[in-house]
């Protein structure tokens, strides 16, 4: 729920306003705790200036770096970095106030000119929507910075501010411009709760507590995040004592460690994340995709109750909408229902009688096993397609530079809201859009300028219908991210920050 600003100063008369109190005396940082993480670890995470429209890379973030604003446990817009920060009546100033004494790792302080900085760099998701709409950055003072937009945008802080993009996470300016792009991600150096300490690319990430982080010193010493993309490899190494925290466990192999005396599965709560179905050859007039019933055959065709239990053991929610319930503006439908013989007459209907070859099937990775199964769904009725698998950031260079066709099977938990998670993927803009409906895009540009909460909201779930109705995506389930947890283990850091889907925040967690 969005805090409303209060009256302050004669210049902002609105405000939002957080302070924090000192931190508390801890005891000295001890013990190593490590996770089994379900990807690839990527250079570009250590790096907040190539953040990606997903949330995999706040992992990582949540570590080495800060924000000056970013979910928390006390809300999704907490000061971080920024001890306050306040709106202009007229919606077009924003005033951050750096904390007093923040610093980065190296021990240079952090200052409203490697706020600038990270900002001007960034160029990950929605760094084009957000240039175009801040008109300048003004630098106060070394403690204080100001955003001045070109007209009002109630998304601003949703952007900014929440884990929509990577533009408001902080990196030492002097430090980048000294290495260089490339050496900051071989050292990065952030102000966040944990140093880096080392990384062997697609295998390991090091992490040491820092003692001078502003909110807390780190209960545990040293963290290390393993790549280990196969799950019954994690599910072995956790059970090991190899690693304490395992990411994402599905089907028999998560209830084979339900079973196992001293360890549990934690899925956090209140899950932002959706899986669907995007068919980028809808735009072509010579794909089958381009045809609604076919859209509409390939939604009746997969059994997203079978696939849930498969999958997530039940724990997941079947759902018809793109946009998860957890998020502002989002509007639920039901799931089409699992109908193979209505699926088999629409392509019938569509000149499709005996089916036809959809391509490349390209689950998000590690899906893979939940991608052969809707494969199976597919063939079923008709619709064949093969498996084609690749490294994660190999799909996602591909998919960013719209060269993956077929069926794209999608999977993100990006916070912000419905409007901010459908810039991406629905409009012309998007990064990962390879088409785009004029009414939606015309309905975006409107809603992103309407100040009215209500009218707002009506035009975002007016967008949502019109995907829902034109098919223009396949939803398959709001997803349950199953973690198995270790004995060793006092405090993981499931769910502490609402919708989150990995440990955190990292200075919390605690071992027994």
């Amino acid at each position: 729920m969005r805090t409303r600003p209060s009256r302050v100063a004669p210049l902002l008369a609105l405000a939002l306003v957080f302070l924090a109190g000192a931190p508390p005396a801890t005891a000295a940082p001890e013990g190593t705790m490590t996770w089994g993480v379900h990807i690839t670890l990527a250079s570009r995470w250590l790096d907040p200036a190539e953040t990606e429209g997903i949330i995999t890379p706040f992992m990582v973030l949540y570590g080495l770096h800060d924000a000056l604003v970013k979910p928390m446990p006390a809300g999704i817009n907490t000061p971080s970095l920024a001890e306050s920060f306040t709106q202009s009546k007229d919606g077009l100033t924003y005033e951050f106030v750096i904390r007093k004494g923040v610093k980065f790792h190296n021990g240079d302080p952090v200052t409203a000119t490697d706020v600038k900085f990270s900002f001007d760099r960034y160029r990950g998701a929605g760094a084009k929507l957000l240039k175009e709409r801040v008109r300048e950055i003004q630098i106060v003072d070394p403690g204080r910075v100001r955003f001045l937009l070109k007209e009002p945008w109630p998304d601003f802080m949703t952007f900014y501010g929440t884990s929509a993009t990577g533009a408001g996470w902080i990196v030492p300016k002097a430090y980048v411009e000294k290495v260089g792009d490339d050496g900051f991600k071989r050292a990065p150096i952030g102000a966040g709760p944990y140093k880096f300490v080392s990384f062997n690319p697609g295998v390991e990430l090091v992490l040491e507590a820092w003692d001078g982080y502003w909110r807390k010193t780190p209960n545990i010493k040293r963290l290390v995040l393993r790549s280990l993309p196969e799950e019954t490899t994690r599910a072995a190494a956790l059970k090991k004592g190899e690693v304490d925290i395992a990411y994402l466990l599905t089907g028999p192999v998560a209830e084979d460690i339900q079973r196992t005396p001293g360890f549990k599965l934690v899925a956090p709560k209140e899950s932002q994340g959706t899986f669907w179905l995007d068919l980028p050859d809808q735009w072509d007039p010579k794909s089958p995709w381009h045809d609604i019933r076919v859209r509409r055959a390939a939604s009746l065709s997969v059994d997203r109750k079978a696939l849930n239990q498969a999958e997530t053991l039940g724990f997941s929610y079947p759902t018809g909408s793109l946009i998860p319930r957890a998020l502002e503006f989002s509007k639920f439908f039901e799931p089409d229902p699992f109908d193979p013989a209505r699926a088999k007459k629409l392509l019938a209907e569509a000149g499709y009688p005996n089916g036809f070859d959809a391509g490349d099937f390209n689950p998000f990775p590690p899906y893979d096993s939940m991608g052969e199964a809707v494969i199976g769904n597919l063939q079923a009725v008709g619709i064949k397609s093969r498996l084609r698998t690749m490294e994660r950031a190999t799909y996602f260079t591909t998919w960013r530079e719209k060269k993956l066709h077929g069926v794209i099977k999608v999977i993100t938990a990006a916070f912000g809201n419905a409007a901010t998670r459908l810039e991406p993927y629905a409009t012309k803009s998007g990064v990962y859009a390879y088409g785009s409906l004029p009414e939606i895009d015309d309905l975006y540009a409107r809603q992103a300028r309407e100040l009215d909460p209500k009218k707002r909201e009506a035009m975002v779930h007016q967008i949502q219908q019109i995907i829902r109705d034109k098919v223009t995506a396949i939803p398959l389930f709001e997803q349950a991210f199953i973690w198995g947890v270790g004995p060793r283990v006092a405090d993981a850091g499931d769910g502490r920050i609402p919708g989150f889907s990995y440990s955190a925040p990292f200075e919390d967690l605690k071992l027994k």
